[in-house]
Parts: structure tokens; sequence; C-alpha cells
């Protein structure tokens, strides 16, 4: 993802700004304009840190306020919900060091995980999977390059947060089982000791949400949905549906891998109910934890990242709870003109309203207003018929920038990345674009323990799923993550490891 230097944005501003119709500026204030960007990036270190490599442009465009509200009613106690606007992204290696005492700058983080099974591995990724995100990022990046690199540490966190649930679900059970067994510690000390029955075989989907200024970048497995309702009543998916039932691809992926898909049979052999992933019968092809089903389920999220114009816009974050009552365009029309937390109540009234409480149902609304509207919520349809056509244009595949600009001046919003590959040699990608800041040679891309030159083994290795396979080339995996990324692509039997 490229973007101009800060100095051509500037110095373009100012041309626009100073030189009127004809474009012309005197020399005098160019010059003055170059000696001011030359300050910038050598004393000014708080301006920099925030406008860094996005450039002066992107600088000037203030940030968003953010008003969010959180609507919930219980079923069966397993839906989860995170709310954060204070996570701290690490500054850039230019700047933490001359201004230490200024607070580092900051972005938000909204979560939706709906537990199935039990409530244990919704609990897990809710505490532990920002923090394993945050852990696969390279230190010392620009914003710029740290929104580049975003969405391939969203992978590494996804699957870390897997693995070590998996791993330390085994080890509890045990312990549990041990302690059941001896008497001398009861269900209820347990919960106590761990926040949760540890062992238990449980997953949940998860649809996490970063907002950093005007990007977001939505990472996703399972059926919870996150929509963007933008300004003009333009309501667009954030997020994929893992079903089988209705997604063609996962259900030829799982087959592909080992699994077998198939419905509930019954006495006369009939078969009801949705399609399901044998074994373990998981309507899901996608989610974090399940230890009883195959690793064909992965836990490789579908990721996302737009980037708003300064019009703003609204998200709702929902369990499936409210999607399997309300369409993502209902959903968003309900709940237009209410603040946030009115919306998100409104939003939770309408699927009980339509289907009564036959699951969790949980509900987030968050508003990304222009810094300069106190309140402002997304306004009803107009009619820009012509202009859905091109609506989330890739900026990959759009050959002018003259284009991207024209599309944002009017409140088009622009796609950054989309990726939803389950095999992690497509999603981890190469290190040869990133920068090695570890006093490591190797470390695993997805655990981050520190690996010696014989014991790593690039993520590419003996992939035949990977277009330009080069076993030479990072990033690199641990043996142990090196077998799950095997066992996910039905390479070899779950569980089974290779000596």
């Amino acid at each position: 993802m490229s973007s101009p230097s800060p100095s051509g944005a500037a110095a373009a501003h100012h041309r626009r700004q100073a030189g009127g119709g004809s474009g012309l500026v005197p020399l005098a204030a160019l010059i003055k304009e170059e000696a001011r960007t030359e300050r910038r990036g050598s004393g000014s270190m708080i301006c920099a840190r925030e406008e860094d490599a996005a450039g002066a442009a992107e600088g000037r465009r203030r940030r968003p306020l953010l008003r969010y509200g959180c609507a919930a009613q219980s079923k069966k106690g397993e839906d989860f919900f995170l709310l954060r606007t204070d996570c701290a992204r690490p500054s850039t290696s230019s700047t933490s060091s001359s201004s230490a005492s200024s607070p580092p700058p900051t972005f938000a983080v909204f979560a939706v995980l709906d537990g199935h099974n039990g409530n244990a591995a919704a609990i897990y990724t809710r505490d532990n999977l920002i923090n394993h995100v945050l852990s696969a990022m390279p230190r010392g990046l620009s914003r710029e390059e740290w929104l580049h690199v975003l969405p391939r540490a969203l992978v590494a966190g996804f699957v870390k947060t897997d693995k070590e649930f998996q791993s330390k679900g085994m080890l509890l059970l045990l312990v549990f089982g041990i302690y059941r067994f001896t008497q001398l510690m009861t269900h209820t000390d347990v919960i106590s000791l761990f926040g949760y029955v540890p062992g238990q075989t449980s997953g949940t989907t998860a649809t996490f949400v970063i907002i950093d200024r005007w990007t977001i970048t939505v990472a996703s497995v399972g059926d919870s949905r996150c929509i963007l309702d933008a300004q003009g009543g333009t309501v667009s998916l954030l997020t994929v549906d893992h079903r089988l039932e209705e997604n063609v691809e996962e259900r030829e992926r799982v087959t592909a891998s080992g699994g077998e898909v198939g419905r509930l049979s019954v006495v006369g052999g009939a078969e009801i109910g949705p399609l399901r992933c044998w074994p373990g019968g998981l309507c899901l092809s996608r989610s974090i934890g399940d230890i009883d089903v195959g690793e064909f389920i992965v836990p490789v999220p579908y990721v996302k990242q737009v980037k708003l114009s300064n019009a703003g816009g609204r998200l709702i974050i929902a369990s499936d709870g409210i999607w399997d009552a309300l369409s993502s365009e209902a959903a968003a029309k309900c709940c237009r003109g209410l603040p946030a937390e009115l919306a998100a109540k409104q939003v939770v009234k309408e699927a009980l309203r339509t289907r009564g409480l036959k699951d969790d149902t949980t509900c987030i609304v968050v508003d990304i207003i222009p810094p300069d509207q106190t309140i402002q919520h997304p306004s009803p349809p107009k009619k820009i018929n012509k202009l859905k056509s091109i609506i989330f244009r890739k900026k990959a595949k759009d050959p002018s920038n003259k284009l991207t600009k024209q599309l944002s001046a009017v409140g088009i919003v622009e796609e950054l990345f989309e990726e939803g590959s389950a095999m992690l040699s497509e999603r981890l990608g190469s290190d040869s674009s990133g920068r090695r800041t570890s006093s490591s040679l190797f470390t695993c891309a997805i655990c981050q323990v520190d690996l010696e030159p014989s014991e790593g083994i690039s993520v590419h290795a003996g992939s035949v799923f990977s277009s330009s396979s080069k076993p030479w080339e990072g990033p690199f995996l641990c043996s142990d993550c090196r077998d799950k990324k095997d066992a996910m692509e039905g390479k070899r039997p779950s569980g089974v490891k290779v000596l």
C-alpha cells in the first residue's frame, strides 16, 4: 500500500491553496514550505507522531470522534464483547526516544464473541486476542506501515489464540481432573481459579474491529457480522459468514482437507437441520477453539480494511442472534437517527420483536463522527444508484489515483485490503517487504518464539497451495505451528506430529 510522501503531499496542498486556478506559486513560498517540512521531520516530534508516514494531508484530517453503545439479551450466557478506545499503538522508532513523556497514539477495538458448547473459548479470546495481535507486529513502524502489516498480524493473532487455548485447555483439563478426582477442588473452586471451566471443548466466533482514525480493519471467523452504514444510506458488509450452509467455497475447502459435510440423520434416514462438519457436528467452518473437531475448522480470519471519507459512518457489530432475525439493511434502517447507545438497544429490540429470544443476542453500534460535528448519524438513503456500482472499488485494481480521490470527495469508502484465504502460506506473506527488528535471526510468525536457524521452517516450504514456493524465504514457523498449519491444510491428521 503506497502513499505520497509527507513533503510531496504538503507541497501539493500548498500549491492548491496558494496558486489558485493556475497552480503557480511564488518561489519564496515554496522555499518556506520546504523549510517547514524539514523542521517537522527533525524538530517537532509530536507533530511527526501525529502525522507520521501517512503524510501531512492525512495529518490535517483530524481524528474522528467515536461514540458507541452496546446492548445484549442472554439466552445461554455464551456471548461476550470487548469495548476499548485506549489501546496504545507503539510509536515510531524516531519519535519514541524523544517524546517519552507524550502519550502514545491510540486506536480503538470493538469485538463480539459468540461462544458455543460453553463459554471458555469466548472468554479466553476476549482476554488475549488483542495482545497476541500486537505481539505479532514489528516494532518501530510508522502509522502507515503499521496499518499495512495489521492484516497479517491479525491472522497470526487469531491462530496463536486458537493454538494456545487448545494447548492450555488440554493441560487444565488434566489438572481439573486430578483435583476433582482427589476431591481437593470443587467445580466452583475451578471457576474461581481459572475464570471458566478449563478443558471445555468450546469454541467461539470472533468479529474483531480495529479503528485507527478513519481506517477500519475487521477480522472475523464464524457468523458474527460487522456492517458499515455509510453516509448516504449505503450498507456494506465488512465480514463474510463462515456457515457451511451458505458458503460453498468453505464446504469445498473442508472436504478437500479431510472433513465430511452433511446434515443430521434421524430414524428412517431423513436428514434435518443445517449442514454440519463431521466429526464434531459444527455448523461453522472457521472458529477459535473447538478442540473436539478436526483442524480443518480453522481460526484463519477473513480480513477487510477500509478507509472512510471525512463524512464518517456507523458500524453495527453483532452476533447471529441479530442476523438470524434481521437483514443487514433492516438492522441499519431500524436505528438510523438514534445515538449509538439507543441504536444498539433498538437493534436488539427489533430482533427480539421479529424472532423472539432464541439465542444470545449482542449488538455494538459505533458512530465515527467528523470532529467538527457534535452529533452525526447516518442519514436516510439518497438516490445514488449510479455510484453503487463503484463503491468499495479496490485501490489495488484502480489504475488512477484521481478516481479514488474523486470518490472520497463525495463520501465514498475506499477499500484498502481484502483477503479470505484459509492458507497460512498465502496469508502470512513474505518477509522480504518487512523489517526485522528482533535480535534473533528467526522468529515464529505465529507464536513469536525465537528460533535457531536449524529450527525454523518457511511457511512456504512444501506448500502445494503457494503460487511461488520459496522454502528459504520467510516468514518462518516453529515445529508446533508448522504441524498445526499442515493439519489445517489436510496434510496430516490432527494431532499427528512429525519427528
